[in-house]
């Protein structure tokens, strides 16, 4: 093989790689999962926002989480029922869901805290959750119960 054979096969091969279908991935956003959740909160689903992909962290799939009892002193009834915003990994979106609830749900115009997680990533100070969602839960509750944690 010449060089210019091999060069032209690796330019091929990383435009191939590049050139993924969209519709083959099994997130969209719009969708509505269920998910391995907590004790008391099995009627909780996840909604697919957005989805992008870095070359830092790969998939990052933005979801809002509804149906909650997460405890909050703040709230006037202790409890908050959503997380509107929630940066996860493909990886461990894969190990948290369980069935495909509903193909295509409404979304909200705008999703609140991605633009102030957005400039956090962007600067190297946020990231995205590599942990179940169940967990992403607690540690948020826990977060917002002891106040060593930052949600907005």
């Amino acid at each position: 093989m010449t060089k210019l054979q091999i060069i032209t096969t690796l330019v091929l091969f990383l435009f191939l790689i590049n050139c993924k279908n969209p519709e083959t991935t099994k997130y969209k956003v719009g969708q509505e999962w269920n998910y391995k959740t907590r004790k008391g909160e099995e009627n909780s689903t996840l909604k697919i926002l957005k989805i992008e992909e870095y070359a830092t962290h790969g998939k990052v799939i933005h979801i809002s989480i509804g149906r909650l009892k997460v405890g909050n002193p703040d709230i006037e009834k202790g409890f908050a029922n959503e997380f509107t915003h929630i940066p996860i990994s493909e990886k461990a979106l894969d190990k948290s869901i369980t069935e495909l609830k509903n193909e295509k749900v409404k979304l909200p115009d705008y999703i609140d805290g991605y633009d102030y997680w957005k400039k956090e990533f962007d600067q190297g100070i946020a990231g995205v959750f590599s942990i179940s969602v169940s967990e992403i839960v607690n540690d948020m509750e826990e977060g917002i119960i002891t106040g060593n944690g930052v949600v907005e």
